[in-house]
């Protein structure tokens, strides 16, 4: 049984709460708002034109304000109930479902990827094979740009992802040179990274890796 079988119906259970609770959640996170930046402005989206996929977009904020910075954006998520949210308050937008194991996209479509914490409820076997996947649909030079829990040391973890009680379903945080040798060996190459202490009313540090195909 793979993590992405049951997560699609976990998210569809509290779509419409989570869409309240985070709603204008990432304008506020000018981190994040710096990096989304550098990724829209990527050659490949802002020379040659190429769509941007929000993988993993839930209500579909991110998805539309990528479509703010003037590029064309999709959102696709494996959850039913979070696309209908999304649709609900984006109708202008373009989402469809599919699972980030095997994506319903052609070969280098994309000139840019956002898949934010769209990756923690991966087993962490099953992510070489997502991030291959991922590589397989970014056109060359295109870039993405993941955000995540990050691993803590003074927790005590390691150099090993660590699964824990996420509200929704089990989740993994990373350490950020595990999670990045991982995107290296998928043949995607690290551009910038960031990782801050949790904010209030967060309960872990978060992390953002930009990668290049």
């Amino acid at each position: 049984m793979t993590a992405t079988g049951g997560v699609g119906q976990a998210y569809d259970g509290v779509a419409e709460l989570y869409a309240h609770l985070f709603r204008g959640e990432i304008g506020g996170r000018e981190d994040e708002l710096a990096a989304i930046r550098r990724l829209v402005a990527a050659p490949a989206v802002a020379g040659r034109g190429l769509p941007v996929g929000d993988l993993g977009c839930g209500p579909g904020e991110a998805t539309e304000l990528l479509a703010g910075f003037g590029v064309r954006a999709f959102g696709l998520d494996l959850s039913a109930g979070m696309l209908r949210q999304a649709r609900l308050a984006h109708p202008a937008r373009p989402f469809v479902r599919g699972s980030l194991t095997a994506l319903p996209l052609a070969d280098s479509c994309l000139g840019a990827i956002l898949a934010r914490y769209s990756l923690i409820h991966l087993l962490p076997a099953e992510l070489p094979s997502v991030l291959a996947e991922l590589r397989r649909v970014l056109a060359p030079g295109g870039l993405l740009l993941t955000g995540f829990f990050a691993a803590d040391p003074e927790l005590g973890d390691t150099d090993r992802s660590v699964p824990f009680d996420h509200k929704v379903t089990t989740a993994h945080r990373w350490p950020v040179d595990t999670l990045a040798g991982l995107f290296r060996a998928a043949g995607l190459t690290e551009t910038a990274r960031t990782l801050r202490a949790p904010a209030p009313g967060e309960r872990f540090p978060q992390g953002t890796l930009l990668v290049q195909g």
